[in-house]
């Protein structure tokens, strides 16, 4: 359906391609920081970086929909997707401040599960969004937001064995309130994963 895109209405697909690129670098840098402490203050500073060059990538693509005529995609669904992207990062960059506001020094395995779920969530949108200007990629993209379907799930699953071992071993109240928090925040990361995949297999359904 796409394949002879005018100049802006192909502008579009590059900037999902930008946002996407840059979740994964931000996932990426998540799962850094949840290995190596040391380095917190930089790995929470690139976090944060990342989702500000992400906000440019949204706010160029909402401008671009307000100028543009004819757009390739539903307005509503480019709006939706490039928004709930962004919502990706805004969650990692809270998740970042949370460990470095609580001076963390350490999390739990299951938290290092939850960030390696994050990443590999991200690097299925990128896919996904790779592919979404070609309708011809239709069967592939619904085969790979079937899969970030299932990372969530595994997210869901993860988080609750967490919870419950946290309330059940962990003495200190602090410590507990501290890695609910994180769970919660990096649980939710997958969760905006799995809105934008539903998003993608509407758009699939309308134009395929």
């Amino acid at each position: 359906m796409f394949g002879r895109l005018m100049p802006t209405e192909g502008k579009f697909f590059d900037l999902f391609n930008q946002h996407a690129a840059l979740c994964v670098k931000g996932a990426q840098e998540m799962v850094g920081l949840m290995t190596n402490f040391d380095d917190l203050e930089n790995r929470t500073h690139a976090v944060e970086s990342i989702e500000k060059q992400a906000d440019k990538v949204t706010y160029a693509c909402v401008d671009l929909l307000h100028k543009t005529f004819i757009t390739p995609l539903d307005r509503d669904d480019i709006h939706k997707l490039i928004t709930r992207m962004d919502d990706i990062l805004d969650m990692m960059e809270d998740a970042a401040q949370t460990i470095s506001l609580y001076d963390l020094h350490a999390v739990t395995p299951e938290a290092k599960r939850l960030a390696e779920l994050c990443l590999a969530c991200c690097e299925k949108v990128q896919q996904a969004v790779g592919m979404l200007h070609n309708m011809d990629n239709a069967q592939k993209m619904v085969a790979i937001c079937e899969e970030i379907d299932r990372l969530e799930s595994d997210a869901d699953h993860v988080m609750r064995a967490a919870m419950s071992k946290l309330f059940r071993d962990e003495p200190d109240v602090r410590n507990l309130i501290k890695m609910k928090a994180i769970y919660e925040i990096l649980e939710t990361v997958t969760d905006r994963c799995e809105d934008v995949a539903n998003i993608i297999e509407g758009i699939i359904v309308e134009n395929a």
